[in-house]
Parts: structure tokens; C-alpha cells; sequence
């Protein structure tokens, strides 16, 4: 099952120095495997994303969607960096308002993680 959970960079941060993330009532399941659903997915987490980044200083408001791949037996408490597939993100020259909503994330591969760390 492919998990697309909204974040910000500071979850980003805690992902990668504690290894794990709590996934919130805002992920994303993708309904299949196709990628016009898993594209539907992530896009649906970006929104949740933007939601969360509003709440944060200007310079903290890229959308970040970290997407995971888990059994499919039950949703996980808790994501481990090691489930992490890969993280979607805004790129770093973000306008202080926010990202434009219908903008597409740049994909980034879980050892460039560290790249987007604030």
C-alpha cells in the first residue's frame, strides 16, 4: 500500500533524525496503482501540505509529501525511513506567500532528504 502523508520540512527534519513520523489523520492511501491515481494521491497530500505550511514563517512554507510503501494489512501508526520510497517537494525558491497549489512537487529520493532540511 502506497502512503502519501503531508509534512512540512520540520517533520522532514524529525524523519530524518529520528528515523520515523507519525502518520496523521490527512494521509493520502492512493486508491490503485496507476499513475494518474497515484498522481490524484500525491496532489491531495500537497493540498493537506499547503494547509500546513500557512501556519509557518515565511521562509518554512514549501509543501513537502513524503511518500511511503507499507503491507497492506493495516495503516501504521508510525512511518520508518526505511518505508520511505521517496519525497515530493516544492522547489527551494518558494515565494513567501506559499507555492502555487496547482504546481507540481519535484521529486527527490530519500538520500537527498537531507538537501531539503532547513
Amino acid at each position: 500500500m502506497r502512503l502519501y502523508l503531508p509534512a512540512t520540512t520540520r517533520t522532514l527534519e524529525a524523519l530524518h533524525e529520528l528515523g520515523a513520523m507519525p502518520v496523521a489523520d490527512d494521509v493520502v492511501v492512493a486508491e490503485g496503482d496507476s499513475e494518474d491515481e497515484e498522481y490524484d494521491a500525491l496532489m491531495t497530500a500537497a493540498a493537506s501540505a499547503a494547509v500546513l505550511v500557512a501556519e509557518l514563517d515565511p521562509g518554512e512554507r514549501r509543501r513537502v509529501v513524503v511518500v511511503a510503501e507499507v503491507s497492506a494489512a493495516a495503516l501504521p501508526l508510525r512511518i520508518a525511513l526505511a518505508d520511505v520510497v521517496a519525497v515530493h517537494a516544492d522547489p527551494d525558491d518558494v515565494p513567501d506567500l506559499g507555492a502555487d497549489p496547482d504546481e507540481d512537487l519535484g521529486w527527490y529520493a530519500t538520500q537527498e532528504i537531507v538537501d531539503l532540511l532547513p
